[in-house]
């Protein structure tokens, strides 16, 4: 693990769906609005492997947004099938949830194609891709309390499953398993909103306080 102006970097080992196992290297630099006091949000986050079968290397980089005042996604999952690599992710807090159309389930998620990510529907997303392999919940506070070193795939379960959660408050389900039907409680909350000079506002024309998404606890920029 290092560190470097506002930023953390680290080793994980992600868990595939066949078994197989992969190394990822991981950055997340915080930065963007918030509140006096309170530590800024994800402001960056990248992860880069190499592809185990065409062994190219692979960057996918989720850059800070004015219009959202940090980044767009938290990562949940990378999988391999054959040549192709997919990544879903879910929006960042309420204004994200919005950009990204209001997923529901609350996906959003990327295929390595052509040279590039492209954003696919979540019926193309092979179905045997289950279960989300990478630490979710402010992972470069994992990352640190991890002590450095690379991140084995048994911790970072053990991170996601047992690190902010309790038996009065248990895990969401769409982080247990990718879940592929809609849901009644997918916005978490968020009021629908759109863009506008400046900022976001209803359909109707009121500007009101924009809620952050509840998610994961003590992640308070998802």
């Amino acid at each position: 693990m290092s560190a470097c102006a506002g930023g953390t970097s680290w080793k994980e080992e992600v868990l595939l769906h066949d078994g197989s196992r992969l190394i990822v290297e991981r950055s997340v630099v915080r930065k963007g609005r918030h509140e006096p006091f309170q530590r800024p949000p994800i402001g960056e986050e990248s992860l880069s492997f190499k592809h185990p079968v065409t062994h190219e290397r692979i960057r996918w980089k989720d850059e800070y947004g004015d219009d959202l005042g940090m980044s767009n996604f938290g990562l949940l999952m990378l999988e391999i099938d054959q040549k192709a690599a997919y990544i879903v992710v879910e929006p960042r807090g309420c204004l994200s949830y919005n950009k990204w159309g209001r997923p529901n389930p609350p996906y959003v998620v990327f295929k390595f194609q052509g040279g590039d990510w492209k954003r696919i529907a979540l019926q193309e997303l092979p179905t045997r891709f289950k279960t989300p392999n990478l630490i979710m919940s402010s992972p470069d506070d994992a990352a640190k309390q991890a002590g450095g070193g690379l991140i084995t795939a048994e911790k970072v379960d053990q991170i996601n499953n047992n690190g902010p959660f309790s038996a009065a408050y248990p895990q969401p389900p769409q982080y247990k398993t990718i879940l592929r039907e809609p849901y009644p409680t997918a916005a978490g909350g968020c009021p629908v909103m759109v863009r506008i000079k400046g900022g976001w506002e209803s359909p109707g024309g009121s500007k009101a306080p924009i809620p952050i998404k509840p998610a994961i606890p003590n992640e308070t920029t998802k």
